[in-house]
This record gives C-alpha cells, structure tokens and sequence, in this order.
C-alpha cells in the first residue's frame, strides 16, 4: 500500500506542478529518495518528516521565567543571525536521515537534538547540556554527553525549560494527529504511525501550538519512538549505534574521510523536499529558502551540489542535476534562479556547467539513461548561448526584457545589472563600468567563453556516447568558433587571457579566476598554461597566498572590500580552477593543483572545525570567514573547498 502512495503521489505532484514528464528511471530515483524519515521540512531543522504522507514531528523549546521573559522557539535553523535568534551548530546527517545530530542554544538553553532509525521507525533523543558545545565538526556528535546539573532538584523542577516534542500534517496534506492515552496517533492514507514518548510527561497546556504534543521537563534526556515504546536508555543505545557508524565511516580514510562526511552532512542538512514539485533536492541554504518562499534553485550552485553528492549519493546527485535542468525556460535556457511560486529569471541564464557535471556523473556511474534524460536539454541551452549571447566570435553576459512574466520585484531585468547576475558573479570589479546595449553587456568575457568551449566538448561526447553523430560535428564547430575568437584574448605582454571591452577594443586590467578558465577548454598550449600559472596563480602579488585563491587579484584597487566577489574566496572558482588544472600534464600544473587542493582544504577545515560552517565564501585576509553578512553560514558549495582536496573526489563510487 505504501510503494502504490508514493508512486501515485509522485505522479499527481509532478502534473500539479507542471514539471516535464519523467522517465520511469528517474520516477524510481524520486521513489527512492522519497520515503522514510528525514529532515524534509525547509522551515526547521529541528523536525523530522516521514514521505510520502508528511506526517512531521518537531522539537521546540519553552523557556521558564517567573516574571516576564517567557519564550517559545518553534523551529530553528542554522546560520540565523539576529540578535536574540537561536545559535545552530551543526553535526552529522547522514544522507538518508539514519542519523542526524545539532546543538542549539538559545536564551541560555542548551541542547543536543539526535535522531536515527530502527528500520522504518525513528527515534528522537533530546539531552540537556550544561553549557554551549562551541565545536562541532563532523564527527563532532561523538563528544560525551553533558548533563545539565542545578543547584538544586527543587530549582531543577522550577528552573529547567521545556522540550516539546509535536506532531502533525505538513503541506495541507492528509491524515488526521490525535493522542490516543498516553501515546500520539497519527491516521495516514493506508498506514497508522504510533508515537510513543519516552520520559516523564509534563502536563503544560501553555504552549502555543494547535496539535497534541509531549512536554518534558529539560532536566534530563527525553525522547520519542515511532512503531515500538522504547525506553530512554533503548532510544540512548540505538542513537549511540548510528553516531559510531556514522564516525566510523568518517574517519577510515583520516582527513579525506573527514572531509566527505562534512560534504555528507552539508547536503544532508540542505536537502529538503518540494511538496509543490513532489520532488527531493537541494537549494543552496534554508536561509535562502525562507527568503525565497519555500525553496530557491541556483544553476551553477545546484550543479555543483550533484557533482558533490555523488561521493556518496547516486540518487540525489542526479535529483539535483536533473531538477535544475527541468527548471528551464521555454527559451531553452536554464535560468539564473528558480523559485517557489513559479517565478524564474526569464531574462537571463547563469554559468553553462551543465554538460560537464553531466559527463562526470555519467562516467562515475555509467547510467547511460541519465545521457537520455538530460541531452535534449542540454542541446537546447547550448545552442541558445550563441543565438542571443554572441557578438561575433565572441560571447557576452545579457539580460533580456520582456522574455516572460513581468516580475515587479526584480529590478535588474534588462540592465547592465541583470546581465552581471547571468554571470553568476553578482558585483565583480571585472564589471565595474562595464557598456550596455540594453540586452548584452560590452564586454568579451574569457571565463564565458571557456566554460562554454567545455560545454560543447562535453556534449559531443555524449553525443558520440548515445549514437547521435551528426549533432557532434555542430557542437565542435561552435567550440571551434569560440576558441578563435578565445584566442584573440590572449595577452602576450601578460601572459594570460584578459576580458576586453568591446566598445574600446582594449584588453581589461582585471584579472579574477576566471582568467584562469581557458585552461578548462584546453585552449592554451602547455607551455602557456605554465606560464599562465608561474606568473599569475602562483605569484602572491595576485592569488597566491595562505588563503587561495581570491575572487580578485590582490593588486586589483577592489581587493580591500573584500565584499562578495569583490575579493573573497569562492568554492566554485576554486573547483573550476582545480578542474582546469587537471587539463594539464605539466610538473607545474600537477604541483599547483595539489597545493590548491591542499590549501583549500585548510581554509575549509578551519571554519568547519571551528564552528561547523560551511560558508558561501571566505575571506582572503583574515581567519574567520563569519565577518560579514554576506556569507551565507551554510551554503553547500563551499564544500567545494573540501571536495578538490588530494583523495577526497577520488572517492569510488557506492
């Protein structure tokens, strides 16, 4: 009855929504990662929700007070940064939600929410702790636990706040949550769920909820059980279980093992699941999310999120590299961004990395019928960039108006600003000033042009791949044209390929990483490669340093904002940089694209030990990444400063 709901439930969602049909490969990879328990809810972190139903248990905190600073916290998330906000320090998630643990603290309240399986039941585990735990890593669950102690049992009783374990029905969807004696029932399509709890009950009717809840006095561990009653010390052992095997796993191959399970728990704890698209995949934060109406998907961002989920998901990395795809416009482009309500960028793309995370999941996994899936679409956004982004044998960022629903809330529609987001690069001095014909930005751009060249290279494999011949000798013909007018950027003074503004014809004194992206399209010989590297990358008067590689050279004017992209350090820079490095055979390559790894990993590892962060970026000047506003606390792809790491991509695949 269950697999039949799922199935049925899946199809509805999908034509509600309006999403391209899916191939019944892909239906089962939706199947698959639509069942049991997990962390689906974007709205909090603290709750657990079982798909298909939506049947959803959460945790939220009552703070005692004997004058006026009662208080109720009903969902938490992780990065928030206002003052008087719940502080969330993230621990391991598993991908399948087998276990899951954080620390919260919030108004002097501090505790540790863990959850695991026992077959198609959970269980939930709050523990008081007496103070902050200020790191938490990966493994950082498997620190002892702290029992909070009192002065006192009598203040114990009067002091200690209030865990509220609640359940109901999320998304408006069926069922019916009721308490049935001492136990939480839950009536679904075709199952009945049990809640047992585990510990002593508190009788609170002031708690600001409309379902049934258990309240327990925080003053010693409590818990729930779905399925079977279990016991606090049964639910203790099942939760101690799936840590040790989740740290084990962790830490069998030392660093690298280290630096998968932060991969792990990054795109555990950001995955979440659509209930209008009836689909699971993973937005760049639940802070975005919240900001965006529900869930919000990048291009590029989400690419990279598949590229990094297949160290240890087959299913999801192809969720999110297919889902952001289905995103696509009727223009046959994928869009900037795409967003709960239906609203999308109509007027402008993002950075063309489709095709290559394509291939390289294709050749991890070998599902030709992922080729299948996703080559029509591909097809067509390739052949749009040259059809409304090329000024001769070049292309160019744009923004175009009027290419669908009017957007009242997007300003940048149709202005040299609209065409700086195409570019995925949101304030980049490389931009500074730069013309604008009311559709495309003036200026031939040299990472653009290279990520497009690997585009087409990519495609023609897979073309090759599923027998499409005729369509590869179009694609190298368009790569071909590219790389002529790539060429014409390349500055023999310098030793490097420069944007050039095309109103001027002058070649642009910028230099950012995405100077660095021919060596992507294998378009420079070795011996300019080499010299690309030994005068730019590796010179500490531009990106070299301790803290690589800026989003900016170091000499740029722009360096000292260190403001988003105008000098802060990017995951995907970095990782499309170590991409193209591998191009290359060189002594000098191979050397650069260890110490990039190696470098990368140490400014990763230091905020991830530190406080659990994975930020959207990181400073190139100081040792805490956590300065500015503008970095996202927990945006998966800064991971992809761990990911390029010596040993950690080479993972096999499982």
């Amino acid at each position: 009855m269950r697999l039949a709901f799922v199935v049925a439930f899946l199809l509805s969602a999908g034509e509600a929504a309006g999403v391209p049909a899916r191939s019944p490969e892909y239906e089962a990879v939706q199947a698959r990662l639509q069942r049991g328990w997990n962390s689906w809810d974007t709205n909090t972190v603290a709750g657990q929700v079982l798909l298909p139903y939506g049947l959803a248990i959460r945790l939220g905190v009552k703070k005692e007070s004997a004058e006026n600073t009662n208080a109720f916290l009903g969902t938490a998330l992780i990065g928030r940064r206002a003052a008087g906000d719940e502080m969330v320090y993230p621990g391991p998630h598993s991908y399948d939600g087998s276990y899951t643990e954080f620390r919260l603290t919030w108004r002097g309240i501090a505790l540790r929410l863990e959850t695991a399986h026992v077959g198609t039941d959970l269980v939930m585990l709050v523990t008081p702790l007496s103070r902050p735990a200020p790191s938490p890593t990966a493994l950082g669950a498997a620190a002892s636990r702290v029992k909070t102690t009192f002065r006192s049992e009598e203040e114990a009783t009067s002091q200690a706040p209030v865990a509220v374990l609640s359940a109901g029905m999320v998304w408006n969807r069926p069922g019916s949550v009721a308490h049935e004696g001492r136990n939480i029932v839950a009536r679904l399509p075709g199952d009945i769920i049990t809640i047992h709890p585990a510990g002593p009950l508190i009788a609170d009717a002031q708690v600001p909820l409309t379902g049934p809840y258990f309240a327990f006095r925080l003053d010693r561990p409590a818990g729930i059980s779905t399925g079977q009653a279990r016991s606090v010390a049964e639910i203790t052992a099942i939760v101690d279980r799936a840590r040790a095997g989740f740290a084990a796993r962790a830490t069998a191959a030392g660093t690298a093992g280290e630096v998968r399970a932060a991969i792990e728990t990054v795109l555990g704890w950001d995955s979440i699941y659509d209930p209008v698209g009836g689909r699971v995949l993973s937005p760049v934060s639940r802070i975005w999310n919240q900001n965006w109406g529900g869930y919000v998907v990048f291009d590029w961002d989400t690419f990279f999120a598949a590229t990094m989920a297949s160290l240890g998901s087959r299913d999801l990395a192809y969720a999110n590299a297919l889902e952001v795809l289905n995103e696509a416009t009727p223009a046959g482009f994928v869009p900037n961004f795409a967003r709960s309500g239906g609203w999308k960028s109509w007027d402008r793309s993002e950075p063309p990395v489709g095709a290559v995370t394509i291939l390289g999941l294709y050749r991890r996994f070998h599902d030709r019928w992922l080729l299948v899936d996703s080559y029509d679409r591909l097809m067509r956004w390739n052949r749009w960039w040259p059809a409304n982004r090329s000024v001769g044998d070049y292309l160019v960022w744009g923004s175009d108006a009027g290419q669908g629903p009017i957007n009242p809330d997007d300003l940048s529609v149709g202005t040299l600003q609209g065409a700086k987001y195409e570019s995925g690069l949101d304030n980049s001095p490389m931009y500074d000033g730069a013309g604008f014909d009311g559709r495309l930005m003036q200026l031939a751009d040299v990472g653009l042009l290279s990520l497009y060249i690997a585009d087409c290279d990519a495609l023609a494999n897979i073309a090759v791949e599923l027998g499409r011949p005729q369509d590869a000798p179009e694609l190298r013909a368009r790569a071909a044209r590219f790389r002529r007018g790539l060429a014409t950027l390349w500055d023999p003074a310098s030793h490097i390929y420069r944007n050039k503004d095309l109103r001027t014809g002058r070649l642009s004194e910028h230099l950012s990483p995405t100077n660095f992206y021919p060596l992507l399209a294998r378009a420079p010989s070795p011996l300019a490669a080499d010299q690309m590297i030994r005068e730019h990358l590796l010179n500490p008067a531009e990106f070299w340093g301790d803290r690589v590689v800026p989003a900016i050279a170091r000499s740029d004017p722009a360096f000292k904002d260190q403001d988003y992209w105008r000098g802060r350090i990017w995951g995907p820079m970095n990782y499309l940089l170590w991409q193209g490095l591998g191009a290359y055979d060189t002594a000098l390559a191979r050397s650069a694209r260890r110490q990039l790894g190696e470098r990368s990993l140490a400014l990763f590892m230091e905020e991830w030990r530190a406080k659990g962060h994975v930020h959207e970026n990181y400073s190139a000047v100081l040792p805490d990444s956590d300065t500015v506003t503008t970095s996202d606390r927990f945006y998966h792809w800064g991971a992809l400063l761990g990911f390029i790491a010596p040993g950690v991509a080479e993972t096999p695949a499982r």
